[in-house]
């Protein structure tokens, strides 16, 4: 009866091999992220000009009327502190 050795075919590939399939491995998901996300961006539906210059000026008038909005809340901050300051001081 003759036995026969099983050999393993786990061995390891040496540090270097290892090193490299990691690079290209690294590489290879990197590039197909960016695939994935220009495919992804074709089937954004994107405004109009007319809709975006639209919602545009929709933002900045908004953001006109909170600046607007938290001036005067801090300027009436502002007086309420300095007209308790004045009553505690001298």
């Amino acid at each position: 009866m003759t036995e026969k050795k099983a050999v393993s075919k786990t061995t390891k590939a040496n540090i270097f091999t290892r090193i490299g399939r990691w690079f290209v491995r690294l590489f290879t998901k990197i590039g197909n992220a960016f695939k994935n996300m220009w495919r992804e961006l074709g089937k954004v539906t994107w405004p109009t000009r007319e809709k975006l210059v639209n919602y545009t000026m929709i933002v900045v008038a908004f953001m006109l009327f909170m600046m607007v909005v938290v001036g005067l809340l801090d300027a009436g901050a502002s007086k309420l502190v300095n007209v308790i300051m004045s009553k505690f001081s001298a």
